[in-house]
């Protein structure tokens, strides 16, 4: 039963408001279901919650964590009719995605757990009593949490970026308890979720304020949350504009705090001549369905794929899938706007060419896949190729060589990804390009597509800015739980067991 209300302190509260209703992008209508709106009360009741409930976990073993989180993933699975249902109704995504997303986000719990229970070893030196000219303390490095961190949900991923997705699992192993801001898109999706971590925490004697949700549709409650002084660091996926106009927010803080924020990426893909020729008809056929995947809402989509020129086959091929994709509704009415928006500017953009587009009509959340092309001068020239336009579109750039190419690689803005695909004897010839792209992206990858991201110690998710905010850290994989820990350096005490000793 979907109550509508916020989890603060261990409890559900809040008046739902008819204003504030859920929506069903597929069918353009709103859903039964209405939601409360956070204001200064719960505001307050919040922060002293998760203050007093990190003064508390922050001692909590590292095993029991991982009872926890573990105990979120059984939750969470054992709600998998409802979750899935619901997510399909608020998203129109189809049920394959909402039930594998629902795994994953399960198994990045999992993968938490098992990292805290085998944890890396600190670093640590024993005392060199003896040593000339100065003795040296024992030394050991450990990590302690930060704080309470506030984490607002993800529109494209109801789940695995979402209430009991990567950024809580990561916070809540690092010792940190975590406020959640609901996503406006998927907020029924995210109450069934919270009810996962509730039931989870209540039956592992976790401190009540670990966890909270909480529903806002005014900026201005999110501006005020992240200015708290109690508020430790944040992590955000979502626009570039909502992202920096929060960075700024953090800046202005008395105590700046680490912002963790995932704001955008084009993901550039680059094909060398011998492999088109040899692998044209599969090269088409699996970047469409990257592209089109999920109505283009995967934040790993390729947007900008740099071909050879004479690759006339190719792009036949290509705009063969596009013409015959299906319009499909975007995960919101606004997403959709804005897609439209710059496809159409896109459009209008002298040199750049509408290729193929798909069919059906374009109302309220529906949109249809478009295929553009443009020349390697005019992206020089247009800045606007530079932008991310989120949806099921993509943009040919027609290059001379592949010296061409790799002086349009260095132009690129910070990318999640980047993507090369190539012949063995070509890869041998592209070893500067491949050098060029290190400079631009977290995950550089050869002859696969981007859109999929492996959950492991082994994967970044992240990149140069405005793919994030900072490049150093990992949104996905064990290694996300480092944005949420500092270190700290234990001298002098008799044992290695630093201030417990």
């Amino acid at each position: 039963m979907i109550t509508g209300q916020h989890y603060i302190g261990g409890h559900w509260c809040g008046q739902p408001q008819s204003t504030n209703t859920a929506f069903n992008p597929a069918q353009n209508a709103a859903l039964p279901w209405c939601f409360a709106e956070a204001g200064e009360a719960e505001l307050h009741s919040l922060l002293e919650q998760a203050t007093a409930a990190f003064a508390l976990y922050r001692y909590v073993t590292n095993s029991a964590r991982a009872d926890f989180l573990d105990a979120i993933a059984t939750e969470l699975e054992q709600r998998k009719v409802d979750i899935v249902s619901t997510m399909l109704q608020e998203t129109a995504l189809a049920q394959a995605r909402a039930e594998s997303e629902l795994g994953r986000t399960c198994n990045q719990l999992r993968l938490f757990a098992t990292e805290l229970r085998a944890p890396a070893a600190d670093c640590s030196l024993p005392a060199l009593p003896e040593r000339q000219p100065l003795p040296r303390p024992a030394l050991r490095l450990g990590k302690v949490p930060l704080g309470p961190v506030v984490v607002f949900a993800a529109s494209n991923f109801p789940l695995a970026f979402s209430v009991a997705g990567g950024d809580t699992a990561s916070a809540l192993a690092a010792g940190c308890p975590v406020i959640v801001k609901a996503h406006n898109a998927h907020p029924a999706t995210s109450e069934l979720a919270a009810r996962a971590i509730a039931a989870a925490a209540n039956k592992t004697a976790m401190p009540a304020g670990v966890f909270t949700l909480v529903h806002a549709r005014q900026h201005a409650f999110s501006e005020a949350l992240i200015q708290h002084p109690a508020i430790k660091a944040v992590a955000f996926t979502g626009s570039e504009q909502l992202g920096m106009h929060f960075q700024r927010l953090i800046w202005q803080r008395p105590v700046p705090i680490p912002f963790f924020g995932e704001l955008g990426s084009q993901n550039p893909l680059f094909v060398l001549p011998q492999y088109l020729a040899q692998h044209s008809d599969s090269f088409a056929s699996q970047l469409a369905q990257s592209v089109l995947n999920g109505g283009g809402q995967f934040c790993t989509r390729p947007g900008l794929v740099f071909v050879p020129k004479g690759a006339e086959a190719f792009q036949a091929q290509l705009k063969q899938h596009f013409s015959q994709a299906q319009a499909g509704a975007m995960l919101t009415a606004k997403i959709a706007s804005q897609y439209r928006a710059g496809c159409q500017a896109l459009q209008q953009t002298e040199s750049v060419t509408l290729l193929a587009e798909g069919q059906g009509g374009e109302t309220a959340c529906y949109t249809r896949p478009r295929l553009f092309a443009t020349t390697a001068n005019a992206f020089m020239q247009q800045g606007i190729l530079q932008q991310e336009i989120f949806g099921p579109a993509t943009v040919l750039i027609e290059c001379a060589d592949l010296t061409q190419m790799q002086m349009l690689a260095t132009t690129l803005q910070g990318q999640l990804t980047a993507t090369l695909y190539a012949t063995e004897a070509e890869l041998a010839s592209a070893r500067a390009l491949l050098h060029e792209l290190e400079l631009h992206c977290g995950r550089l990858i050869y002859a696969q597509m981007p859109t999929g991201v492996e959950v492991c110690a082994a994967m970044q998710h992240g990149g140069p800015f405005p793919a994030t905010t900072d490049s150093r850290y990992t949104a996905v994989g064990s290694r996300a739980v480092e944005r949420f820990l500092r270190p700290l350096c234990y001298q002098n005490f008799p044992s290695q067991n630093g201030d417990t000793a």
